[in-house]
C-alpha cells in the first residue's frame, strides 16, 4: 500500500506539443508518448510531423499529427475542437516551436526580423495559451510549460529580436503563473542552454567542443532528452505545486562566473 497520494505518471492524460518534428520536440513528444500521454504532435513541417507520429505509434504510443504554422492566427483557430475530437481535451500544453533570427539594430531587416521572431517565439505561445485555456481550466490540473532559453535569463550582441522573444517567454510565465493559479492551472518555463538541436547544427563541432568547455561547467552540449525529461517532471501531477518557476536546463551555464 502506497503511503504518498500523489502520482508521478501522465498516463492518459492529453498533451500538445508545438515544434514536435525534431529536436526538443521531438524527444519530448516521445517521451510523453512513453509515459502513456496520448500526443499531439504539431509543426510547420509536414513531412516531420508525420515521422514523429509513425514512431510513436510503432512503439505502441498514441498520436495525431498537425501540420500548421503556430504564427497562424487563423490556422490556430480550429486546432482546440480538432484535438479535442481526435485525442481528448487537452491536459499538457508544451509551447516548445521556436526560430532563431538575428541582427543588428541598424540594419535594414531588422523590422522584419523582430516581427517574425516574436511571432512565433512569443506571440504563438500566447495564442495557442488562448485557445486552450477552457480545456485546460476543465479539471483544474491543467499544465502549461513554455519552452524559452537562457537567453531570456541574458543577452548576446546582435540577437535581440531572438533575447527579447524569450525574455517576453519568461515575463509571460510568471504573470500567467499568478493569474492562472487560482484557477487551478500551473504555468511554468524551462531554459534550455546549449543543446543539440537543428537550430545548433550547423555550429562546427569544434566551435561547439570550444564553447563548452570555456562556458558550461559540464564541458558539453545537452541531449534534447535531458530537456524533454524537466518537462516532463513539471507536467506530472505530483509537479501540482510548482508554480511560476523558471529552470534553466543548460548544464551550469548560467552560475558559471568566468
Amino acid at each position: 500500500m502506497r503511503l504518498t497520494r500523489l502520482e508521478r505518471s501522465i498516463a492518459g492524460r492529453v498533451a500538445l506539443v508545438t515544434g514536435a518534428a525534431s529536436g526538443m520536440g521531438r524527444a519530448t513528444a516521445h517521451l510523453f508518448a512513453d509515459e502513456g500521454a496520448r500526443v499531439g504532435v504539431l509543426d510547420i513541417e509536414p513531412g516531420g510531423v508525420e515521422k514523429v507520429v509513425a514512431e510513436i505509434e510503432s512503439a505502441g504510443g498514441v498520436a495525431c499529427g498537425f501540420a500548421l504554422d503556430v504564427a497562424n492566427a487563423a490556422s490556430v483557430r480550429g486546432l482546440p475542437e480538432e484535438l479535442e475530437s481526435r485525442l481528448g481535451p487537452l491536459d499538457i500544453l508544451v509551447n516548445n516551436a521556436g526560430v532563431v533570427r538575428g541582427g543588428p539594430i541598424d540594419s535594414d531587416e531588422y523590422e522584419g526580423i523582430w516581427d517574425f521572431t516574436l511571432g512565433v517565439n512569443l506571440q504563438a505561445q500566447v495564442r495557442l495559451i488562448r485557445a486552450f485555456l477552457p480545456q485546460l481550466l476543465r479539471e483544474r490540473a491543467g499544465r502549461i510549460i513554455n519552452i524559452a532559453s537562457t537567453e531570456g535569463l541574458g543577452a548576446t550582441a546582435g540577437a535581440s529580436p531572438y533575447t527579447v522573444s524569450k525574455h517576453g517567454v519568461v515575463g509571460l510565465t510568471r504573470s500567467l503563473a499568478v493569474e492562472l493559479g487560482s484557477r487551478g492551472v500551473t504555468v511554468n518555463c524551462i531554459c534550455p542552454g546549449p543543446i543539440h538541436t537543428g537550430m545548433t547544427q550547423g555550429i562546427p563541432d569544434e566551435m561547439k567542443s570550444k564553447f563548452a568547455r570555456r562556458r558550461v561547467p559540464l564541458r558539453r552540449y545537452g541531449d534534447p532528452e535531458e530537456v524533454a525529461h524537466m518537462t516532463l517532471s513539471l507536467a506530472l501531477p505530483a509537479a501540482s505545486y510548482v508554480n511560476g518557476a523558471v529552470i534553466p536546463v543548460d548544464g551550469g551555464l548560467l552560475v558559471q562566473n568566468t
